[in-house]
């Protein structure tokens, strides 16, 4: 640990946030340089962790929140947000522009998940802020955004990794096969004889039971499944009650 001067507090960092600190950084306590007008949260964020990760935060058996000003020689323990995590609006979800797997994956699940692949960050917090949507990504500036109304960071490098994150952390119910994965619209049951003329042959022929996405129109068919995503389903379902 780097010597300590009497300007220094300590900051203990929960296992699971360790991961946001630079690599040669990555220790349990983290010394910072109090001033009398950096906030805990300024401190906590300046050393590379998102707010919207963390959760309580105690010193001397005490709760203090990110506007605590620390003092020379205090000792804050930094925890990691709280799994599931409670959400004032819902689940409600808006992806940045590289989560598009994720997105539909979610849809796939029935979880209403906004995304744009051409929305720019400003654009981003606008709406999550309009829909009271979180929104989800893997870049620390834009959740360090101080319009934001709640964001939360995803982990993970593929795909399933990122899903399994999300539904963990939010345990939001499910319910497959009732989202357009396109569009996000609800899907509704429809007459085989109003979508017929949109149907190939074969598919005429082998299902009688359809859905039609109330937004875009896309049609959707009993059966027209993949292994694949009848496996990503059962995942979820597991993760999800195991949350």
């Amino acid at each position: 640990m780097d010597s300590v001067t009497e300007q220094d507090a300590r900051l203990r960092i929960a296992d699971e946030l360790r991961m946001f600190l630079p690599a040669n950084r990555r220790r349990e306590w983290q010394q910072v340089t109090t001033d009398g007008t950096s906030t805990l949260g300024h401190h906590v964020e300046s050393i590379g962790i998102p707010l919207t990760e963390v959760g309580p935060m105690v010193a001397a058996g005490r709760g203090v929140a990110p506007a605590h000003l620390l003092a020379p020689g205090e000792v804050v323990e930094v925890h990691a947000m709280p799994r599931p995590q409670p959400l004032p609006a819902g689940p409600r979800f808006l992806l940045d522009v590289h989560l598009g797997t994720l997105a539909r994956r979610l849809r796939l699940l029935g979880v209403d998940t906004a995304y744009h692949n051409d929305m720019d960050d400003p654009a981003l917090v606008a709406q999550a802020n309009e829909e009271r949507r979180v929104l989800l990504t893997q870049d620390r500036g834009l959740l360090r955004r101080r319009a934001l109304w709640l964001g939360a960071y995803v982990r993970g490098s593929r795909p399933a990794d990122q899903l399994r994150d999300v539904l963990e952390r939010f345990a939001p119910p499910l319910a497959p096969w009732t989202r357009c994965t396109s569009c996000n619209g609800v899907l509704v049951p429809v007459a085989k004889e109003e979508v017929e003329s949109l149907l190939e042959a074969g598919t005429r022929r082998s299902y009688d039971a359809y859905g039609r996405c109330g937004d875009c129109g896309r049609v959707y068919w009993q059966g027209a499944h993949s292994d694949n995503l009848e496996e990503i389903v059962q995942s979820a379902r597991i993760w999800t009650e195991n949350a």
